[in-house]
């Protein structure tokens, strides 16, 4: 455990911790992003422990969580300020986490500003694309459904199957509908269609 008591291994181990935390927060899934976030913070936290640490530069680089969120909620001219200012809060915390040797910083300056540019960058694409997704309006409005006309892929016997405007829907029926029987939608329930049978025409005497 000795190569972690190193600013340089401590250093990418808190941003890979950072990053891959970013990761499982926009894109919850299995576990492992978070399995592996935690495992790279606790070996970060393994060697900050034992490393002579500025926790007010450490700080810093937790507060640049702050502009980059309020740039995501602004309108894309306004965006660049919050961004630049959570780069620079970046900087400046990754730059002052450890006490300078002389006058190099205590991280190489090549990986501060090679994994400030990866890790920001990243996040950013990331969280954009996310509350795209999140605020983009649904490409058909599934209120459309209602008064749409289908048919009874199977036997509805309460719950069942239809085919309507292209795809099998599942459905519910007070009344028992034979399969095959041509039906209307009455009214939507997430994503379960309540249906009835379209009585057909009778003939004009």
């Amino acid at each position: 455990m000795e190569f972690l008591i190193n600013p340089n291994v401590s250093y990418v181990l808190l941003i890979l911790g950072f990053l891959i935390a970013v990761l499982a927060l926009f894109s919850p899934g299995t576990g492992i992003l978070e399995i592996g976030a935690l495992f790279a913070l606790v070996m970060a936290g393994y060697g900050i422990a034992n490393l002579p640490v500025n926790t007010w530069a450490l700080a810093i680089l937790g507060l640049s969580l702050v502009p980059f969120t309020i740039a995501l909620l602004q309108p894309e001219k306004r965006r660049l300020f919050y961004l630049g200012a959570a780069v620079l809060a970046f900087l400046v915390g990754s730059a002052l986490l450890f006490p300078w040797n002389g006058w190099q910083p205590g991280v190489s300056p090549v990986l501060i500003l090679l994994l400030s540019i990866i890790s920001v960058g990243l996040s950013w694409l990331v969280a954009t694309k996310s509350v795209e997704a999140m605020t983009a309006r649904p490409v058909f409005d599934l209120n459309r459904l209602i008064g749409m006309i289908g048919q009874a892929s199977g036997d509805i016997r309460g719950e069942g199957a239809v085919y309507i405007n292209g795809e099998n829907w599942t459905a519910r029926s007070k009344a028992f509908i034979p399969a095959g029987s041509t039906v209307r939608v009455i009214r939507r329930e997430g994503l379960v269609l309540e249906v009835e049978v379209v009585q057909p025409e009778r003939p004009v005497s």
